[in-house]
């Protein structure tokens, strides 16, 4: 039976250690604070909204919204992320995406007016930089950067280890192929174009899987002394529920470690959000 790397226990200490930063930025009278950028009421956004609300005022961080309708003109919601730039008491952003469809175009430009250095989430080239330069020059997206601290919290060291990672997404794929490597991992990213993925996943001493496809990691890409790092979100009909990559009951009997998919990295997401805000207020009372 594999170690399950649970989510939770990741949470008490990564929330424990934000805590007690963010106390510490308070007594130098500083208040870390999270702008929440909406364009519209999307269900899937008015959850997350609502959880990362709770966890951030649960850990002493301010939130500041910024609810505009689906309908905003590009000028209105440049005009507003250039509000919060200037603005010093905001340290972090949260901005909804994708954007409304006739924003679509513009993405990458609206994205880019967004401060790196209040960029939370890496949605910005200079965080995207920063990540495959190894600098701080904003931060990286939530989810490969909460894989990394279930590594961390888990004694998993990374050194000289295979790790492969299947999917090379801007958004979880490539930033997690290059925080392994500044784990000193050797580094594999498969793809749909990648022959043979199961043989490759199979060398992977780290095996980090954010396909985003359900059931597509089977007993086939594993074997044993694996650890498995199952990124993906998926729905599953059959079970009325959310699963991730792997078909759990084939995999799990096989490998050394694996998180559930719910209760493992998109548990921790969250408060990586929240720990970016505070280290983004730390940097800037520098």
């Amino acid at each position: 039976m594999a170690k399950q790397l649970l989510g939770k226990e990741v949470n008490e200490k990564l929330n424990a250690r934000i805590i007690a930063e963010c106390e510490a930025l308070k007594a130098q009278g500083v208040n870390p604070t999270l702008a929440i950028v909406r364009c519209g009421e999307r269900p899937d956004d008015l959850s997350y909204e609502k959880g990362a609300t709770k966890r951030a005022e649960a850990l002493g961080v301010a939130v500041e919204k910024f609810l505009l309708p689906e309908d905003v003109t590009k000028e209105e919601l440049l005009k507003t992320i250039d509000a919060i730039n200037a603005n010093d008491k905001i340290h972090g952003v949260l901005m909804f995406r994708p954007l409304p469809k006739h924003l679509k175009a513009d993405q990458d430009e609206i994205c880019n007016r967004l401060d790196p250095r209040k960029d939370v989430d890496g949605m910005t080239d200079g965080s995207n930089a920063g990540v495959f330069m190894g600098k701080e020059l904003g931060f990286a997206p939530c989810t490969p950067a909460a894989c990394m601290e279930i590594l961390d919290h888990y004694g998993i060291d990374c050194t000289g280890k295979k790790a492969v990672v299947l999917g090379r997404s801007l958004v979880v794929g490539k930033p997690a192929a290059m925080m392994l490597l500044g784990k000193n991992a050797t580094v594999t990213v498969c793809h749909t174009k990648t022959k043979d993925v199961a043989a490759v996943a199979r060398e992977a001493d780290i095996l980090v899987s954010a396909a985003g496809v359900l059931k597509s990691l089977t007993k086939e890409y594993v074997r044993p002394g694996q650890v498995v790092i199952d990124v993906s979100i998926n729905w599953d009909e059959a079970k009325g529920g959310i699963a991730g990559d792997a078909v759990y009951d084939e995999v799990e009997p096989i490998v050394e470690a694996i998180t559930p998919v719910p209760g493992g990295v998109g548990a921790v997401t969250t408060s990586v959000l929240i720990g970016h805000v505070v280290e983004a207020a730390k940097r800037a009372a520098k």
